[in-house]
Formats: C-alpha cells, sequence, structure tokens
C-alpha cells in the first residue's frame, strides 16, 4: 500500500525531504505545500540579488516543474497549512480552502524574522532579508524611489551582507546595532575587531545604539536611536530569526531547550510519524554533543535528505553540526567552525587559544593576502575544539579545519596533516600548519 506523505515547507529541507521519499518509494503519495511562489529557493542569496549581481530567477536552485513533472512531487505553491490534525492537515489555496490526509509528516516551514517592537515598522521601505520575495521587494523599491541614504538595523550575518550589498552600489550606509561588537555571538573580539575595521572603512558603523523608532510621511525618511537620528531612504532590519514552531506545538510536538523543535538523530519529532528538518529544527552539536539551533543551508539540506531516507525505509542518522560558516564583507573573508573561546570557556573546557597573522602565498610570490586565524584547544585531550579565519582566501581553511574537528584531531594530528603545496597557492607552513604548531601539542 502506498503511503501519503505531507511535507511543509518547500524550501531547501522540505524539497530535499520531498525528493528522497520519490527517489526511495516512487509508487508514494508526496505533497508539499509552500505559502510563497519559491521552492527550493536559497534565502543565502537574498543580498546578492539586492546587490544586482544575481537575477531573482536564479534563487530557485530547481523551477517547480522539475518537481512537478521529472520527480512526481504534487506541489502546491501559494498554500498556506492553517491547522495541523494527527492524519490531516487544512490548507488555503488560491482556489480555497482543503483538507488533505497524512501517513507520514514533515515540518519543514523555516524560520522568520524576529523583528523588534520598533516603531514606524508600518512605513513604505522598511524591510526585512529573509526570504526572495524579500529581495524582489526591496529590487523594485529601489527602482521606483531615490534611494541613496540606506540604514541596516542588526549586527549577525544577515546585517553585515545586506550592508555590504548597498555600499556595492554607492549608497550611504548607516549599520545600527546594540551590540558591542559586529558578529558578537559567532566569533571572538579579535576576529571582530578586524571586521570593524574594515566597516568603519566603507559605512557609518554605530553598536552599542539602541533602535527606538523608524520616523517619514507614509515612507521612512529618518531612523532615531537612543544616540542619534540617521537620514534613511530604505531600513533594512536584521535582527535574528526564530524557528516557525506554531503548527508544531498544535500537535503537541515536542519543542526543544533551544525553542526550535526538538528531534532525534533520524530527524523524528516526539510525535509518531511525525519529523522535522531545516531551520526549524534542533540537532545536536559534534563537538559538545549539546542540543543546538544552527540555521544553516547545509545542514538544513541533509536533514531534510535523513528525514525522507527514514520515513522511506532507509535508516540514516543525522551526527549533528559544527556551525561551519563563511561570509564576507567587499574584499574581507570572515569564517568558524567549530566553538569559539567563549562559547568554549561557557561549555566548561579548559582552554588554550593562539591568534596568528600570515600570508597566503610566500613572499616572493605575487598576491599575497593576509589570513588570520584563532584556534582554541582542551587542555585536557589536546583536541582542536574551534577555528576563526579572517583576511583572504579563507575556505580552504575553514573546510580542513571543519574536516579535522570532525575527525576529532589534536594539534599533533593537525600539525602532521599532509597538505598541498606550491607557491601559487599556499606557504610551504600553511596559515592552518602554522596555526596548530603554535597551538602546541
Amino acid at each position: 500500500m502506498g503511503k501519503t506523505v505531507v511535507i511543509i515547507g518547500g524550501g531547501a529541507a522540505g524539497m530535499s525531504a520531498a525528493s528522497r521519499v520519490k527517489r526511495l518509494q516512487p509508487e508514494w503519495d508526496v505533497k508539499v505545500f509552500e505559502a510563497t511562489e519559491w521552492v527550493s529557493h536559497a534565502p543565502c542569496g537574498v543580498p546578492y540579488v539586492v546587490e544586482g549581481i544575481s537575477p531573482k530567477e536564479k534563487l530557485m536552485h530547481y523551477p517547480p516543474e522539475v518537481f512537478i513533472k521529472k520527480r512526481g512531487i504534487d506541489l502546491h505553491m501559494r498554500a498556506e497549512v492553517l491547522e495541523v490534525d494527527q492524519g490531516a492537515v487544512r490548507v488555503r489555496e488560491p482556489d480555497g480552502e482543503h483538507t488533505y490526509e497524512w501517513d507520514y509528516l514533515v515540518f519543514a516551514n523555516g524560520a522568520s524574522p524576529q523583528v523588534p517592537a520598533i516603531e514606524g515598522c508600518g512605513l513604505e521601505g522598511v524591510f526585512t532579508a529573509d526570504l526572495p520575495p524579500d529581495a524582489v521587494a526591496i529590487r523594485e523599491y529601489m527602482e521606483k524611489h531615490d534611494v541613496r541614504n540606506v540604514v541596516v538595523i542588526g549586527t549577525g550575518y544577515i546585517a553585515l551582507e545586506m550592508a555590504e550589498a548597498f555600499v556595492a552600489q554607492g549608497k550611504n550606509v548607516t549599520l545600527i546595532g546594540r551590540s558591542e561588537r559586529i558578529l558578537r555571538k559567532t566569533f571572538d573580539k579579535e576576529i571582530t575587531d578586524i571586521v570593524e575595521e574594515k566597516l568603519k572603512g566603507a559605512l557609518n558603523l554605530r553598536l552599542q545604539e539602541l533602535t527606538m523608532r523608524f520616523e517619514g510621511d507614509g515612507k521612512v525618511e529618518r531612523v532615531i536611536t537612543d544616540a542619534g537620528e540617521y537620514p534613511a531612504d530604505m531600513v533594512i532590519v536584521a535582527t535574528g530569526i526564530k524557528p516557525n514552531t506554531e503548527l508544531a506545538r498544535e500537535l503537541g510536538v515536542r519543542i526543544g531547550e533551544t525553542g526550535a523543535i526538538w528531534t532525534n538523530e533520524r530527524m523524528e519529532t516526539s510525535v509518531e510519524n511525525v519529523y522535522a528538518a531545516g531551520d526549524v529544527a534542533e540537532t545536536r552539536h559534534l563537538i559538545t554533543g549539546r542540543r543546538v539551533w544552527i540555521p544553516l543551508a547545509p545542514p538544513g539540506n541533509k536533514m531534510g535528505y535523513v528525514a525522507g531516507s527514514n520515513i522511506a525505509g532507509r535508516d540514516v542518522i543525522f551526527p549533528g553540526v559544527l556551525g561551519t560558516s563563511i561570509t564576507k564583507f567587499l574584499d574581507l573573508e570572515i569564517g568558524k567552525t567549530g566553538l569559539t573561546e567563549a562559547e568554549a570557556i561557557r561549555e566548561g573546557y579548559d582552554v588554550r587559544t593562539a591568534f596568528i597573522k600570515a600570508g597566503t602565498k610566500p613572499h616572493y610570490y605575487p598576491g599575497s593576502k593576509p589570513i588570520w586565524l584563532k584556534g582554541v584547544v582542551d587542555n585536557e585531550t589536546n583536541k582542536l575544539l574551534g577555528v576563526q579565519v579572517v583576511g583572504a582566501e579563507i575556505l580552504p581553511r575553514i573546510d580542513t579545519a571543519a574536516t579535522m574537528l570532525t575527525a576529532g584531531f589534536t594539534t599533533k594530528d593537525a600539525f602532521f596533516t599532509d597538505l598541498a603545496y606550491a607557491p601559487p597557492f599556499a606557504p610551504v607552513w600553511d596559515p592552518l600548519i602554522v596555526l596548530a604548531r603554535v597551538l602546541k601539542f
């Protein structure tokens, strides 16, 4: 007997789960309900569409037809799930409300912007930047209005990337944050000091300022903080996101300590035959073993794959995450994997750290650029706990460090890793190897 699988959310995790079930159980009925017109979308690309370097159509990895015709998925767009019951969902679609039955249910309905209660949020020209429709709305607003002064509220990844998108277009950008540091939650001070120096050369950086209200006649014209007033033809509010757990709560699904849906390593929730994947679900940290909610695209896709596999009868386990991430501001790249010093101390580790500056190529070869690395090590076991990198050509270092952390490398293991060398690519002592040497073993 074929089963019916209902998936709420057509983003990365939802479409990965749907595609996997259909691959393993082609006869099953797989229904996906997506509230917007976008499926398999890439929210990470939003700042780059706003900047104008990528067309909005490209934010879908595959057009809907691929899923419908090639993969046989029953995809419903502009379909908002209103209610979830045991065995059925009620959905509002363009042609009215419908009820659909399910044998298996997957929550893959992501996260939403967390907008603080700031007066004037309803003014024209105030945007969040979370999903592809936001990128389209921002571009359209810029085409219709003379946007010169842009204020970005927030100090996280999205705030940084959105600020870059406007700086790159020659706008006057003000970045306002309550925190005392940029990227405070994800990086240690040595790294953020370098980032802040870069920001100050390109925009007006205002830290430790509380945004009070947005003012204007119909459309936004000014941002008022507890320390000043800034002209604004457009405001981007990028103050974090929260998992969309309302529907899961209705069904009595357990919400974890992080505020996201609790799942086990097979992506099963506390309710039988109900799964969760992507930005709505929590998982475990590979180093600490603790429950974490780290909403990033690569784990989201893999969680969907794991949920779909298990639903279709193929036993697959999701081991957890390191929180490996990378971004940039203009030509300054910023990335991390594993724990920062602050996180490691909070988790009770006795740590030692090293912070080094190196070059990306030998001094005699043209094109060498500066790169800074910070490593965190557990004193007891000599195991690497985390690496943060800022500068140029950081991706191979971050990815190699992530692999080392996954394998449980000590500093000695890291030091003796046989990395590739030739002058056009790296110095004979790769910065990552130098870091291991300075960390000692």
